[in-house]
């Protein structure tokens, strides 16, 4: 399987939405897909990345960093096409351009009953910290 990581282009929107819908279903009312993708394009394009299959869309990492520290959101891969190294390369390839910018450190926010998701970070070097996760939504 032969898989391509690009950036994000502008004709992706319609099948990045279906895949978030998809591998997504319980994402909180104020995700707004379609807002959230015309930020993250005003901001560090560079930092939104899919993974293509041939021409067909199965993974999407976007990820930001303000000079202190880097997060990485809507990392999701198919259902179909997961454990094939799909998210372990979008994450590799995430981590790359944070730490060419000089990020640090990388952070992540998961569910806390996500387990399969948990197994998978943590798989990859990432470990939970003591911390609590706040927000304020505007």
């Amino acid at each position: 399987m032969k898989i391509t990581i690009r950036p994000f282009r502008e004709t992706d929107q319609e099948n990045v939405i279906k895949l978030w819908d998809k591998v997504f279903p319980d994402a909180p009312l104020h995700n707004n897909p379609a807002r959230d993708i015309r930020t993250k394009r005003e901001v560090q394009p560079e930092l939104f990345l899919v993974a293509l299959l041939e021409d067909q869309i199965v993974g999407t990492a976007m990820a930001g960093f303000d000079g202190h520290r880097g997060w990485v959101y809507y990392l999701g891969v198919d259902p179909e096409f997961q454990r094939q190294g799909i998210g372990t390369s979008l994450m590799k390839r995430v981590e790359s351009r944070l730490m060419g910018l000089g990020c640090p450190k990388l952070n992540l926010q998961i569910r806390a009953n996500n387990f399969e998701v948990q197994a998978f970070y943590e798989s990859l070097g990432y470990y939970a910290e003591d911390r609590l996760s706040m927000g304020k939504k505007f």
